[in-house]
């Protein structure tokens, strides 16, 4: 148990709908009377859903910071053990706990590990987890009135979860934490660099634009890592060079050996210049940042993309412009080279387009099989429904869909 947590929604940045909320829920805690005068029942439970790094368990501990109250924090994971009846006897002692307290936060994170779906699992080893469950939703529909115990939970699956722990007067509230939009970039990056010294050639607002698709976890990350290549470098304030160095890391991996291969530098250079020609040329295609032959991870040349704004919504053309960018090396090398001297370095090109192809088919109705959606969703959660799904499609069904990856590609 924490009595105070120190958070307060000042330092919790990039999420200001979730923000606005909250502050009913501070409310409740600060003033019942108010809400509990004219009848209103005050939520049980919220649900945080969205994926990992995007300030959850933060915007939990910032609830309890503003309003004064105590926090009792604890994974769902830690909950299931190997012996039947733990997790339940933790449920009740935590809950104990939280109502010896009031008014108090109780913040599970990760209940996809305790709060899966009953009756999905295979054998007899999931007894333990589904009495846990069971467990938690009886001490949920215990509070009498307005006790002041506020369970938080939060998840990345909300899919796979048991749908009696999603009704009302349990999860009452369910708030989605997304990654941040280039201006909750900004702010992130705002609060977690204030306590850095920046060259005056940066200017955050330009990395929050490099930076699509980063969570807040990220950003931190990123900012920290641009600090201690400053400081391995002999610097008193981090550069932009600092901060694209630390973007290349954190996206495509520690910087390896430089080529020394003649050949195979010229080869992997045209290979570049093919993906940043094709994506220039092509309609619809992001900008080019830059093109490096510095090898990251297993590739051993970059060509790095800007978004001109946050795609939150993709067009068909646009789609069809990456897949175009993404065969451009390969393009390159056959025309340079000649076809018998293509290499295997367009082989995650090559993945990641048939991916996409595949999504445009089979998830996005982007084809001449129409607008259908021929993913089962019921399928992305369990194994043995991802099998089923596969054995019920006809054989036909999944020859027009591959015909159709083919004719996109």
């Amino acid at each position: 148990m924490e009595p105070n947590t120190g958070v307060t929604f000042d330092d919790v940045a990039g999420v200001d709908e979730a923000k606005q909320d909250f502050m009913e829920v501070v409310e409740f805690l600060k003033k019942p009377e108010r809400f509990t005068a004219v009848g209103a029942r005050i939520p049980k439970g919220v649900l945080l859903i969205g994926p990992p790094g995007t300030g959850k368990t933060l915007l939990a501990k910032a609830i309890a910071g503003e309003a004064g109250v105590p926090f009792f924090s604890i994974s769902g994971s830690e909950f299931v053990e190997m012996f039947v009846g733990v997790g339940a006897s933790r449920v009740r002692d935590l809950f104990k706990k939280a109502k010896e307290n009031a008014p108090c936060i109780v913040f599970v994170d990760e209940i996809d590990a305790v709060g899966r779906q009953r009756g999905t699992g295979i054998g007899g080893g999931n007894d333990e987890r589904e009495q846990t469950l069971n467990q938690l939703l009886t001490e949920m529909d215990g509070f009498e009135g307005n006790t002041g115990v506020i369970v938080i939970a939060a998840t990345n699956r909300a899919d796979i979860l048991d749908s009696a722990l999603l009704r009302p007067g349990r999860f009452d509230r369910q708030v989605s934490v997304d990654v941040p939009d280039v201006r909750g970039r900004t702010e992130i990056l705002k609060v977690h660099g204030g306590n850095k010294k920046f060259d005056g050639d940066v200017s955050l607002d330009v990395v929050a634009m490099r930076t699509p698709g980063f969570s807040g976890a990220d950003l931190a990350n990123l900012l920290n890592e641009a600090a201690i290549l400053a400081g391995r470098r002999g610097k008193t304030a981090i550069s932009s060079k600092e901060i694209d160095d630390s973007i290349d890391r954190i996206v495509a991996g520690m910087e390896g050996t430089v080529m020394t291969d003649g050949k195979s530098k010229s080869l992997v250079a045209y290979h570049e210049v093919g993906h940043a020609i094709c994506g220039t040329l092509t309609p619809g295609h992001d900008a080019v940042q830059k093109v490096t032959l510095v090898p990251r991870g297993q590739a051993r040349g970059l060509t790095w993309f800007i978004p001109a704004d946050d795609p939150t919504l993709i067009s068909k053309q646009q789609l069809f412009a990456r897949i175009v960018g993404g065969l451009g090396g390969r393009a390159a090398e056959e025309i340079i080279f000649g076809e018998p001297e293509v290499t295997t370095g367009a082989a995650g090109d090559l993945q990641q387009i048939t991916g996409l192809a595949k999504q445009m088919v089979v998830t996005f109705g982007m084809s001449e099989i129409g607008p259908w959606s021929l993913m089962d969703s019921s399928a992305q959660s369990d194994v043995i429904m991802r099998m089923m799904a596969r054995n019920s499609m006809s054989e036909k069904l999944a020859e027009d869909i591959d015909k159709c990856c083919e004719a996109i590609i």
